[in-house]
C-alpha cells in the first residue's frame, strides 16, 4: 500500500500521512478541528450581550428615555411636553439669538444657549415643571412627568 493512499480503520478515514507507532505500523488518528465550535460560541456570546444590554430584562433598573424641545422664533415647541420618569429632555436653540432655560422653582437652569446649542435635564420625579426663558420671560413652557 502506498504511503500517500488513505486507509480505513474502524470506519474512520486516515489522513494522507498516518501516524506510525513504535513498531512502524499504520495507526489512524482522529484529529479535532480547533475552530469547529467557533460559530456556535460566537452566536451564544452575541445573544448574551444582547440580552444583557436590554434594560427591559434587568430588574430594578430604571429605563431612560429622551425627548426634545426646540427653541425657535421666541417659542418653545412643544410648549407642553409629557414624559415618563427618568426622561432626559433636551432643549435646542434654533433661534438667531441666545436663550436661557430656567425652571420656575429653580430645579434647572441652562447657560445662555447660542444658535444650535443644547441643554439637557433628566427628570427623575413625577410632577409638573413649568419653565421660561431667563432673557425673554414671556417665553414659557412646561414639562409634565408621569
Amino acid at each position: 500500500m502506498s504511503h500517500k493512499k488513505l486507509s480505513r480503520e474502524a470506519g474512520k478515514e486516515c489522513r494522507p500521512e498516518p501516524v506510525l507507532n513504535s513498531f512502524f505500523e499504520r495507526k489512524c488518528v482522529t484529529r479535532k478541528r480547533p475552530f469547529s465550535r467557533l460559530p456556535i460560541i460566537a452566536i451564544a456570546l452575541i445573544a448574551v450581550a444582547l440580552v444583557a444590554s436590554d434594560p427591559t430584562h434587568a430588574q430594578g433598573e430604571a429605563k431612560f428615555h429622551a425627548a426634545e424641545i426646540r427653541v425657535d422664533n421666541f417659542t418653545f415647541g412643544p410648549q407642553s411636553l409629557t414624559v415618563h420618569v427618568n426622561t432626559t429632555v433636551t432643549w435646542i436653540n434654533r433661534d438667531d439669538i441666545p436663550h436661557v432655560i430656567v425652571s420656575d422653582d429653580g430645579i434647572f437652569r441652562s447657560k445662555a444657549l447660542d444658535t444650535d446649542d443644547k441643554y439637557s435635564f433628566t427628570f427623575t420625579k413625577p410632577g409638573t415643571y413649568p419653565y421660561f426663558c431667563g432673557i425673554h420671560p414671556k417665553m414659557v413652557g412646561k414639562v409634565v412627568v408621569q
